[in-house]
């Protein structure tokens, strides 16, 4: 009997051991860069204090470099529930949410204190967007700071808004594009990772790009010319499935919360200097031009209609949002 007894204690034993953690519960993130910029390093430091935090409760797992869904994908798959998480660009959701371009109307945020206050959790600004895009089932748990639009160039560099007259010009949005055709450039939409092969080929003359992503893409390879006008404020969102979000812990939230606020605090704080170093290392490649403050008001005036056009297409979110904006 006690023979027997022993042999059921070590077969259960052996049962429990070979049982998975059901207590860890895994959240996969879909990234279209890779983790070395800063976006990447910024859900490095969230991995770990969500983890740290939740005592390996919570699992984060990061897929870089578009491994599972380009930028524009990336909504639908975290609201569909492809994916637990991912990462992508504010202006993906002007199709479902116009009122997004907001951050993409010239020289409507012209500094780092005006966006930094805009984009507060739970801002004028901010929280209205975060309201419409949750109702497509991607819940924003934080945003992350991505930097300035710069202009790029190959052969004669584009400082004044005649230099953009008759050229094919990169975008990324709606309203972007409209910047480019109120200076006589006719735009041409495409996703960060198209852009070098673009450039390379010649099927655009020039493009807008975020300061901080030309040293990583290497663009210096294929452009000559960087230029600095800051016209336009890029962000990035990180979402999580609403469903999933409601399925976790109430503690699983907090710690997740949490984390969120830290990580988009330090970011933001930290922006200011990512893109200086970014100017600075690509004066090391490139052309580099600081526009003066005149050539800035010559900008402001040759695409003051785009506000228009912006608020014509976001409806009375639009107006609402610039209102807020003013009242910054």
């Amino acid at each position: 009997m006690k023979t027997l007894k022993t042999g059921l204690a070590i077969a259960l034993l052996v049962t429990i051991i070979s049982l998975p953690a059901l207590a860890e519960t895994r959240l996969r993130i879909s990234l279209q860069l890779p983790l070395k910029h800063h976006l990447g390093q910024n859900l490095l430091q969230f991995k770990q204090q969500v983890e740290t935090a939740s005592h390996g409760d919570l699992k984060i797992e990061i897929y870089p470099s578009a491994q599972l869904y380009k930028d524009k994908e990336v909504p639908s798959a975290v609201a569909s529930g492809a994916i637990e998480m991912g990462v992508t660009s504010l202006a993906i959701f002007a199709g479902t949410v116009p009122a997004v371009d907001l951050f993409y109307v010239p020289f409507m945020l012209p500094s780092a204190d005006l966006v930094r206050k805009a984009t507060a959790p739970g801002s004028t600004v901010r929280q209205p967007l975060d309201d419409a895009i949750l109702k497509t089932g991607a819940r924003v748990l934080w945003w992350q700071a991505y930097g300035g639009v710069a202009l790029l160039s190959k052969g004669d560099a584009i400082v004044n808004p005649e230099d953009m007259k008759g050229k094919k010009i990169r975008v990324f949005g709606k309203t972007v594009g409209q910047f480019a055709k109120s200076v006589g450039a006719s735009p041409v939409v495409m996703s960060g990772s198209e852009q070098f092969l673009a450039y390379q080929r010649g099927t655009v003359d020039a493009g807008m790009t975020g300061i901080s992503t030309v040293m990583p893409r290497k663009l210096y390879q294929v452009m000559d010319n960087l230029t600095i006008t800051k016209h336009a404020d890029i962000e990035f969102l990180v979402l999580i499935n609403d469903k999933v979000w409601h399925k976790l812990s109430e503690n699983q939230r907090v710690i997740i919360t949490n984390a969120s606020r830290n990580v988009e605090a330090e970011l933001r704080k930290s922006i200011v200097k990512i893109e200086a170093d970014a100017i600075a290392d690509s004066k090391k490649k490139m052309q580099v031009f600081e526009l003066s403050q005149e050539q800035i008001a010559a900008w402001k005036v040759a695409t003051s209609s785009v506000v228009d056009t912006y608020i014509q297409n976001s409806g009375e979110l639009g107006r609402q949002l610039v209102d807020a904006v003013k009242s910054l």
